[in-house]
């Protein structure tokens, strides 16, 4: 019985070999993985090195999915992954053998907007680009692709086959906004307001551009566009267009809070029975205020990803924190993303912290005026920085480093050591990643503290034996916040330690830099966007108000709840906490609306109940009367 079961399970499953062509070296090594694999010494061609592509390629047919290859590889080139068999009849797409492999497709809908969270190398931009016909999908057979007949069929009495009908049959136009904005000035030449003039389809060039802020840089040059007028730039020249299918790669990046929403806003105006929109987002709370519906994907970056079934936007987003499809009966990862934010200090706790202050002071910069009102900070504290783009929080930082000099100010800067991951990370190092941090955090990056604080939750030991300039965004924003951790210092000071993360990075790093800042009883200051990431780091929070790039004050530092109140109401927006995982929600336009129609029929409900339901009732009819209370206050 239990061979039988063994061999039950076996049948189950299919492999998936990956083997990554940047660290595969066949000439470099002694080919390990092809002398240690049993299959190959029984006399089969499991492993083989082909002289075309001077890479080792593996039959996936053949392979017995022992390992021993992947323990072997001198250089972490291969991956070995069991599968359900279950997921081989729902390979939409593979690019060649032994290469990354997609499962199923998220499903469009028309006059909604499709929202889909994953991690990056997960298959999110390969989706996109079949989804707007740019890439036929080969349903797996990379040798020998079938044709459009056979693959409607594969489709078939799935809301899909009716989409690629569309696709073929009335040649819908897809629009796609990059994901990395900052190469738009190496394709296109010219001024902002001459590319707006050529695209420009549907007669709303004014009002887009209003409401992504666009007029005060019509007449500029693309190359001198920084990276959030790039975005949107890009954003308005998708939005200005007449087209059938509008995709959105990551829209939110290099954008403030409120550019954020008003990229969403302006994104979810495009709505139309006719129109099918896509949008791929990395900031959770904006995705939940973009999107009307969610596909989740998850699997192993660069190995293989699934799609999941579309959710409601709550649903889904808890879904993908929680690692759990309860669908599928299916966990893909090992713990749950929580937001419940700690308790604050102790009144003996905060008299044994050291305490520290800086003076007012002024900053002119032409014609930018920052004014600093008097703050005070503690060890064993973060405070987040809050505010729009130009209002200040690199220059407040760069001030409290000690990289710029004040104008004027009523006292001296405390004398602190200071370690500062800026916001714009340029490497200039041209060694492998173990060298850089041999070289700047010798003692650091082999402590056994540091390795199970940050080393290892940063996953930098996946990428210690690559070249610095040749790591993406990601890999680059990684490893900068560990060169900063691990430096010795008092203070630390992070600008936008987000950028280029995806959603299950993004919370990590949080994690990393609050036990960090915990554990080592220092004082951190960061700059933060993402209202996720800030919210769960905050201590205290400082709120950044004026006219940007011209007069704006840096308040002195509150309580986060005083703080995150001042800021949405500059915003005229208000949130909530999810009630399972507390991580905050922006409420939508329509939430008042739809609070008073719920309370109306919860009303109506308090006259219908039986007599022994009082208790019930009664607590539950409180809880409705203050939220009318509040309701009520926001409509006056």
């Amino acid at each position: 019985m239990p061979r039988g079961k063994a061999n039950d399970e076996s049948d189950k499953l299919t492999r998936i070999a990956i083997v990554n062509s940047d660290k595969c070296k066949p000439k470099r090594c002694r080919q390990e993985c092809k002398k240690s694999c049993p299959v190959v010494r029984m006399g089969k061609l499991c492993i083989e090195v082909n002289p075309n592509d001077k890479l080792a390629s593996i039959s996936e047919e053949l392979c017995i999915g022992c390992g021993i290859c992947v323990k072997k590889c001198p250089f972490e080139a291969l991956t070995i992954i069991n599968l359900p068999s279950n997921l081989e009849r729902d390979t939409t797409h593979r690019y060649s053998q032994n290469s990354f492999k997609l499962h199923r497709l998220p499903i469009p809908r028309p006059g909604e907007v499709l929202g889909l969270v994953g991690t990056n190398g997960i298959g999110k931009s390969t989706a996109l680009k079949i989804l707007a016909g740019k890439q036929k999908p080969n349903l797996g057979r990379y040798a020998a692709p079938p044709d459009w007949t056979e693959i409607l069929n594969h489709f078939r009495g799935s809301e899909l086959q009716n989409y690629f009908t569309k696709i073929l049959e009335d040649d819908l136009k897809a629009l796609i906004k990059p994901q990395y904005v900052d190469q738009i000035p190496k394709a296109v030449k010219g001024t902002v307001q001459q590319l707006l003039d050529r695209k420009d389809e549907r007669d709303c060039q004014g009002i887009i551009c209003q409401q992504l802020d666009l007029d005060k840089i019509r007449d500029r040059a693309i190359e001198n566009l920084s990276g959030g007028e790039l975005q949107r730039f890009a954003c308005a020249m998708v939005c200005i267009q007449d087209g059938d299918i509008f995709m959105f790669d990551e829209p939110s990046s290099y954008l403030d809070v409120k550019q954020r929403l008003n990229a969403a806003s302006t994104i979810r105006s495009l709505i139309n029975p006719d129109k099918f929109i896509i949008v791929v987002e990395h900031d959770l709370s904006v995705l939940d205020y973009l999107s009307d519906f969610i596909c989740c994907l998850y699997g192993v970056p660069g190995a293989y990803g699934v799609v999941t079934m579309p959710f409601s936007v709550r649903e889904g987003i808890n879904i993908f924190l929680d690692g759990f499809v309860p669908t599928e009966n299916l966990r893909f990862r090992d713990e749950s993303l929580v937001f419940k934010v700690a308790e604050s200090a102790t009144e003996e706790e905060v008299k044994r912290m050291h305490h520290y202050e800086y003076p007012a002071m002024t900053k002119t910069i032409g014609d930018f005026k920052l004014t600093v009102k008097q703050g005070q900070f503690t060890d064993s504290e973060i405070v987040v920085l809050l505010g729009e783009n130009g209002t200040g929080k690199t220059t407040f930082i760069r001030m409290l480093a000690g990289n710029m000099a004040p104008d004027c100010g009523s006292g001296d800067m405390p004398q602190l050591n200071i370690s500062y991951k800026p916001q714009k990370i340029s490497p200039k190092s041209t060694g492998f990643v173990r060298s850089l941090l041999h070289d700047k955090i010798r003692d650091a990056y082999v402590h056994p503290q540091f390795v199970t604080d940050v080393m290892k939750p940063m996953k930098i030991d996946d990428i210690m034996d690559q070249e610095v300039q040749n790591l993406s965004g990601g890999e680059l924003q990684r490893v900068a916040l560990a060169l900063c951790l691990g430096k010795p210092a008092d203070v630390y000071l992070i600008d936008e330690p987000s950028a280029y993360l995806d959603s299950e990075q993004r919370l990590v790093a949080a994690k990393v830099i609050k036990r960090f800042i915990l554990h080592a009883k220092k004082t951190g200051f960061v700059v933060e966007h993402d209202f996720i990431m800030a919210t769960y780091l905050a201590d205290r929070v400082i709120v950044f108000e004026g006219v940007p790039s011209i007069d704006t004050i840096a308040n002195m530092p509150q309580s986060l709840l005083a703080g995150m109140n001042r800021f949405l109401e500059l915003l005229g927006i208000t949130f909530r906490r999810d009630p399972n995982n507390f991580r905050p929600r922006i409420n939508k336009n329509s939430s008042v609306k739809v609070s008073m129609h719920s309370l109306l029929i919860l009303f109506k409900f308090k006259f219908m109940c039986p007599k022994g339901v009082l208790t019930f009732r009664t607590k539950f009819m409180n809880i409705l009367f203050l939220e009318f209370l509040l309701i009520c206050n926001r409509l006056t």
